[in-house]
């Protein structure tokens, strides 16, 4: 069951990466997640990796440009891919700097066309303003695949206040999609405790929400899900009884 939910997962965001609708990936759904995991970040790879020599050259060429003058090329020339491309192998301390003048609507596309991996240190030294700006546009926009993919690469303290920003009904959707789902139990723990059957029970209201909480309820520690057992009354039956199954 956890390995289904993980699949299904993995194939909403290897749909992202390809550009098409994750209906047209249900064939792959009994393949290991493991291995969807490991196609996606292959398949990303090799988009990231095309015309690389010519990403580090404008890479190189930007840093003769002002950050002010740099942010404004970015917005109204370069566009919020090739941003992303060149985020990768720009310089950390110049990447921090021009990302601070972007617009949180723009660096928000960007965060859409990023891989993080390549940008990590960038993402974790973005002030906390901008963060939370990018994260209320992602949230607006329901992009639940990006903010899924940002949480493994900031700060505890940033991932916090993000989550007070995000309602219920999101924080299922993003843990659904979190790129390392070892870090579940871990981001959770970072919510106030009442939150946490708040989260679950608001899945009772709508069943799209059904698989993204009993996988969130699979990847909780033992401690953590037992808390959680006087709650699970509030839910329709169906639904109940196979979150009961899932704690024990």
């Amino acid at each position: 069951m956890t390995a289904n939910y993980e699949a299904e997962a993995e194939i909403l965001k290897l749909a992202r990466v390809l550009g098409v609708e994750p209906e047209r990936l249900e064939y792959l759904a009994r393949v290991d997640a493991d291995d969807l995991k490991a196609f996606r970040e292959r398949v990303t790879d090799t988009l990231f990796d095309a015309n690389i020599a010519v990403l580090q050259r404008m890479a190189l060429a930007a840093r003769l440009l002002p950050g002010g003058v740099l942010a404004k090329i970015a917005e109204k020339v370069f566009g919020p891919l090739l941003c992303a491309r060149i985020a990768g192998v720009v310089d950390v301390a110049r990447g921090v700097d021009v990302a601070k003048r972007l617009s949180p609507r723009f660096l928000s596309e960007v965060a859409a066309d990023l891989d993080p991996r390549r940008a990590s240190a960038i993402i974790s030294r973005i002030p906390l303003d901008t963060v939370l700006a990018v994260a209320g546009e992602l949230a607006g926009r329901a992009d639940w695949i990006t903010l899924g993919r940002f949480v493994g690469h900031l700060p505890d303290p940033t991932v916090r206040r993000c989550l007070e920003e995000i309602d219920d009904p999101g924080l299922l959707r993003i843990a659904f999609v979190l790129d390392d789902k070892s870090r579940v139990d871990h981001v959770v723990g970072l919510l106030p405790a009442h939150r946490l059957g708040r989260v679950i029970t608001a899945a009772g209201a709508d069943e799209d929400l059904w698989v993204p909480a009993l996988d969130l309820l699979n990847h909780l520690s033992a401690e953590r899900r037992g808390t959680l057992a006087p709650m699970l009354g509030a839910l329709p039956d169906g639904l109940r009884e196979r979150a009961q199954a899932t704690i024990k």
